[in-house]
């Protein structure tokens, strides 16, 4: 009779733990803004919390988690991405436990909740600055290009600095590549792997560029919680392209000027106006309520709501983003 093997117990420092994190997404005016949660003593976090036993599916457990963590309730979820690094410890357990992480974004109409612990709405782009293209190029990417140059250069062959320049170009749209708002996560891969953010030199990475060459703008999160962040910046901006989630975002009326400065909020674009209303008019996306808005200070401005309809008429509606060129 065969034997049979014995039954393997990892270690502790092998135990597999579950981390669920959440970035909750709204609109407030022309803030694009997420729910963090910040202590005196740590850089701002997402909600985050571990899978446990008690929870009944992971999205139940998530949120659960911020419930505890902000009393916001949420509504449309959806599942980002899983991440798992080796290194990533979950924060909180006293063993060293390997790590996977699954982000998830929410998106909210109402940037509120009861303020419960230290949770805070914040705008995303003090977190990612050379994001915001709304004004103009951003002056911070003038020193990220010019380090990245050196990146470049440093190469160790031809090859290698082929493609760091290809990198380089795609990531950050210079010389014939255009700005991708989509590639909000490759420009921080980018810089995480150079060593531009202060994130490669706590996780001990020893990257190319020295500690006191991070970019001083742009605030670190816990763990990797700017890397799921970024993650869900690039899943959106590409969704309200075929997908009309910004209506998640919008109040139940809203004017044009509303939905164009939401749209422009989360690309990080200035919008071209008269296209941008073709462009949702010909889709059907919104449908006219008989009421206006005085709030405006000008004319009054018609008021909209999405048109729910459009869902089943037809498979892939969304904004598209008739970008204005000429506001940079």
């Amino acid at each position: 009779m065969k034997s049979s093997s014995p039954t393997h117990r990892p270690a502790a420092r092998d135990a597999l733990a579950v981390d669920l994190s959440a970035v909750i997404v709204s609109v407030s005016g022309d803030q694009p803004k997420v729910l963090s949660v910040s202590s005196s003593d740590a850089p701002d976090a997402l909600p985050a919390g571990p899978l446990e036993v008690r929870h009944r599916t992971l999205e139940g457990g998530l949120r659960s988690w911020v419930e505890a963590q902000t009393r916001q309730s949420l509504g449309y979820v959806e599942q980002l991405y899983t991440f798992g690094d080796r290194d990533r410890l979950l924060q909180g357990r006293a063993e060293a436990s390997r790590v996977l992480s699954i982000g998830y974004l929410a998106l909210v109409r109402e940037a509120r909740h009861d303020g419960a612990g230290e949770a805070e709405w914040k705008d995303w782009y003090r977190y990612f600055p050379w994001e915001d293209h709304r004004a103009g190029q951003p002056k911070i990417l003038d020193r990220i290009e010019r380090l990245l140059r050196r990146w470049v250069a440093n190469a160790g062959s031809r090859e290698e600095r082929l493609v760091r320049e290809q990198r380089l170009r795609l990531a950050f749209g210079l010389r014939d590549v255009p700005w991708s708002d989509e590639r909000a996560l490759e420009r921080y891969e980018l810089l995480y792997e150079t060593g531009l953010v202060r994130e490669s030199h706590r996780d001990g990475l020893r990257p190319w560029a020295a500690p006191e060459e991070a970019i001083e703008q742009g605030e670190s999160m816990l763990a990797d919680h700017r890397r799921v962040l970024a993650t869900a910046i690039s899943r959106l901006r590409g969704k309200i392209k075929y997908r009309p989630v910004v209506f998640e975002l919008m109040p139940p009326q809203f004017s044009f000027l509303q939905l164009q400065r939401a749209v422009e909020a989360l690309a990080g674009l200035r919008l071209h106006k008269s296209n941008f209303r073709r462009l949702v008019e010909s889709q059907g996306l919104v449908e006219e309520t008989g009421e206006v808005s005085g709030s405006t200070g000008g004319r009054p401005a018609r008021l909209l709501r999405f048109r729910t309809d459009v869902l089943l008429e037809r498979p892939v509606p969304g904004a598209r983003l008739p970008v204005a060129r000429g506001k940079g």
